[in-house]
């Protein structure tokens, strides 16, 4: 009874720990709007400093800090 109870909550626990560190896909999604945006040079200056301050977040372990600062970089690409 208490392995299947441990079982189900590690199931339902892994989706949302996938989800908790989508940090590269959403730089992957960053890089590849940036390739088509028509942005100003401010604009797009911003979006590749916020995409930089995201993965040095991502790599330092802080994904919260990192999904709201490329966040704020895929507003500005408008996606």
């Amino acid at each position: 009874m208490l392995r299947t109870l441990l079982l189900a909550a590690a199931l339902f626990a892994f989706p949302a720990s996938a989800l908790a560190h989508s940090c590269p896909a959403e730089m992957a999604a960053i890089d590849a709007a940036l390739e088509t945006a028509s942005l100003s040079e401010d604009d797009k200056a911003k979006v590749m400093e916020l995409r930089a301050r995201g993965e040095a977040e991502h790599q330092a372990g802080n994904h919260d800090a990192s999904m709201a600062t490329l966040g704020e970089a895929k507003a500005l690409l408008g996606i």
